[in-house]
Protein backbone atom coordinates (compact mmCIF):
# COMPACT_ATOMS: atom_id res chain seq x y z
CA UNK A 1 0.00 0.00 0.00
CA UNK A 2 1.39 3.39 -1.01
CA UNK A 3 1.55 6.00 1.70
CA UNK A 4 0.19 9.44 1.05
CA UNK A 5 2.82 12.14 0.70
CA UNK A 6 1.92 15.36 2.45
CA UNK A 7 2.88 18.56 0.68
CA UNK A 8 2.58 21.92 2.39
CA UNK A 9 3.10 25.41 1.08
CA UNK A 10 4.42 28.28 3.16
CA UNK A 11 6.41 31.47 2.98
CA UNK A 12 10.19 31.11 3.09
CA UNK A 13 12.12 32.38 6.11
CA UNK A 14 15.73 33.46 6.48
CA UNK A 15 16.45 30.04 8.00
CA UNK A 16 15.68 28.58 4.54
CA UNK A 17 18.09 30.86 2.66
CA UNK A 18 21.16 28.60 2.55
CA UNK A 19 19.11 25.55 1.54
CA UNK A 20 17.38 27.59 -1.15
CA UNK A 21 20.63 28.95 -2.55
CA UNK A 22 21.98 25.39 -2.76
CA UNK A 23 18.79 24.16 -4.46
CA UNK A 24 19.02 26.96 -7.04
CA UNK A 25 22.75 26.23 -7.61
CA UNK A 26 21.88 22.62 -8.39
CA UNK A 27 19.12 23.76 -10.75
CA UNK A 28 21.51 26.13 -12.56
CA UNK A 29 24.00 23.26 -13.02
CA UNK A 30 21.24 20.98 -14.30
CA UNK A 31 19.96 23.63 -16.72
CA UNK A 32 23.48 24.29 -18.02
CA UNK A 33 23.90 20.56 -18.73
CA UNK A 34 20.63 20.73 -20.70
CA UNK A 35 22.01 23.72 -22.68
CA UNK A 36 19.49 26.06 -21.05
CA UNK A 37 21.99 28.64 -19.84
CA UNK A 38 19.69 31.39 -18.64
CA UNK A 39 20.36 31.40 -14.88
CA UNK A 40 23.78 31.82 -13.28
CA UNK A 41 25.64 32.50 -10.03
CA UNK A 42 23.83 35.83 -9.59
CA UNK A 43 20.29 35.17 -10.79
CA UNK A 44 18.18 33.90 -9.18
CA UNK A 45 20.21 33.17 -6.02
CA UNK A 46 21.02 36.77 -5.15
CA UNK A 47 17.34 37.77 -5.26
CA UNK A 48 16.12 35.21 -2.72
CA UNK A 49 16.95 37.21 0.41
CA UNK A 50 14.98 40.21 -0.85
CA UNK A 51 12.07 37.92 -1.78
CA UNK A 52 12.07 36.49 1.76
CA UNK A 53 12.22 39.94 3.37
CA UNK A 54 9.28 41.06 1.22
CA UNK A 55 7.20 37.96 2.06
CA UNK A 56 6.86 36.89 -1.55
CA UNK A 57 8.94 33.70 -1.72
CA UNK A 58 6.88 30.54 -1.31
CA UNK A 59 8.09 27.01 -0.68
CA UNK A 60 6.55 23.64 -1.36
CA UNK A 61 7.65 21.30 1.39
CA UNK A 62 7.48 17.50 1.19
CA UNK A 63 8.54 15.52 4.25
CA UNK A 64 10.39 18.57 5.62
CA UNK A 65 12.37 19.04 2.37
CA UNK A 66 12.04 22.03 0.03
CA UNK A 67 10.97 20.58 -3.32
CA UNK A 68 9.92 23.76 -5.10
CA UNK A 69 9.99 27.54 -4.73
CA UNK A 70 8.64 30.61 -6.46
CA UNK A 71 8.20 34.32 -5.89
CA UNK A 72 4.92 36.13 -6.48
CA UNK A 73 5.50 39.76 -7.44
CA UNK A 74 2.93 42.49 -7.90
CA UNK A 75 4.81 44.07 -10.81
CA UNK A 76 7.38 43.12 -13.42
CA UNK A 77 9.78 45.41 -15.29
CA UNK A 78 8.67 43.92 -18.62
CA UNK A 79 4.92 43.92 -18.06
CA UNK A 80 4.33 46.81 -20.49
CA UNK A 81 6.20 45.01 -23.30
CA UNK A 82 3.54 42.35 -23.72
CA UNK A 83 -0.01 42.56 -25.02
CA UNK A 84 -1.93 40.79 -22.28
CA UNK A 85 -5.48 39.53 -22.71
CA UNK A 86 -6.66 42.16 -20.23
CA UNK A 87 -3.81 44.55 -19.57
CA UNK A 88 -5.81 46.56 -17.02
CA UNK A 89 -6.79 43.60 -14.83
CA UNK A 90 -4.95 42.94 -11.59
CA UNK A 91 -2.16 40.44 -12.14
CA UNK A 92 0.56 38.77 -10.12
CA UNK A 93 3.84 37.63 -11.69
CA UNK A 94 5.46 34.33 -10.85
CA UNK A 95 9.23 34.61 -10.83
CA UNK A 96 12.16 32.39 -9.90
CA UNK A 97 9.95 29.31 -10.29
CA UNK A 98 12.04 26.26 -9.48
CA UNK A 99 11.68 22.55 -8.83
CA UNK A 100 14.45 20.72 -6.98
CA UNK A 101 16.42 18.55 -9.44
CA UNK A 102 15.82 15.46 -7.30
CA UNK A 103 12.07 15.96 -7.77
CA UNK A 104 11.85 16.55 -11.52
CA UNK A 105 9.32 14.53 -13.53
CA UNK A 106 7.20 13.82 -10.45
CA UNK A 107 4.42 16.35 -10.98
CA UNK A 108 5.82 18.82 -8.45
CA UNK A 109 5.87 21.61 -11.04
CA UNK A 110 2.16 21.18 -11.73
CA UNK A 111 1.30 21.09 -8.02
CA UNK A 112 3.42 24.20 -7.45
CA UNK A 113 1.69 26.14 -10.24
CA UNK A 114 -1.73 25.16 -8.88
CA UNK A 115 -0.71 26.49 -5.46
CA UNK A 116 0.63 29.69 -7.07
CA UNK A 117 -2.72 30.17 -8.84
CA UNK A 118 -4.57 29.76 -5.53
CA UNK A 119 -2.35 32.31 -3.78
CA UNK A 120 -2.64 34.78 -6.68
CA UNK A 121 -6.43 34.50 -6.47
CA UNK A 122 -6.36 35.07 -2.72
CA UNK A 123 -4.34 38.25 -3.43
CA UNK A 124 -7.21 39.47 -5.63
CA UNK A 125 -5.42 38.87 -8.93
CA UNK A 126 -7.40 37.94 -12.00
CA UNK A 127 -4.25 36.70 -13.76
CA UNK A 128 -1.08 34.85 -12.85
CA UNK A 129 1.52 35.88 -15.42
CA UNK A 130 5.10 34.93 -16.13
CA UNK A 131 7.97 35.42 -18.53
CA UNK A 132 9.85 32.45 -19.90
CA UNK A 133 12.71 32.20 -22.36
CA UNK A 134 11.85 30.33 -25.58
CA UNK A 135 14.81 27.94 -25.25
CA UNK A 136 13.50 26.68 -21.91
CA UNK A 137 11.38 24.00 -23.54
CA UNK A 138 10.64 22.01 -20.34
CA UNK A 139 9.24 25.13 -18.65
CA UNK A 140 7.27 26.16 -21.73
CA UNK A 141 5.77 22.68 -21.95
CA UNK A 142 4.77 22.72 -18.27
CA UNK A 143 3.20 26.16 -18.51
CA UNK A 144 1.19 25.20 -21.60
CA UNK A 145 0.06 21.97 -19.92
CA UNK A 146 -1.09 24.04 -16.94
CA UNK A 147 -3.25 26.31 -19.11
CA UNK A 148 -0.99 29.32 -19.52
CA UNK A 149 -1.46 31.09 -22.85
CA UNK A 150 1.37 32.77 -24.72
CA UNK A 151 0.83 36.50 -25.05
CA UNK A 152 2.04 38.60 -27.95
CA UNK A 153 5.11 40.67 -27.40
CA UNK A 154 8.69 40.20 -26.40
CA UNK A 155 11.02 41.50 -23.78
CA UNK A 156 14.72 41.38 -24.53
CA UNK A 157 17.40 42.12 -21.99
CA UNK A 158 21.05 42.23 -22.95
CA UNK A 159 22.97 40.35 -20.27
CA UNK A 160 26.38 40.48 -21.96
CA UNK A 161 27.86 40.31 -25.47
CA UNK A 162 26.91 36.65 -25.90
CA UNK A 163 23.57 36.50 -24.11
CA UNK A 164 20.35 38.35 -24.79
CA UNK A 165 17.23 37.12 -23.00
Amino acid sequence: MMREIKIEIRLATMENLNSLKEMYRQIVNHMNKQKISIWDDVYPGEFLEEDIKNNRLYLLIEEENIVSAFALCKTNAAEERVKWEDGKAKAVYIERFAVCVTHLKRGIGSVTLEKAKEIAKSMGAKYLRLFVVDINKPANSLYTKQGFVKAKGMYCEKIDEDLIL
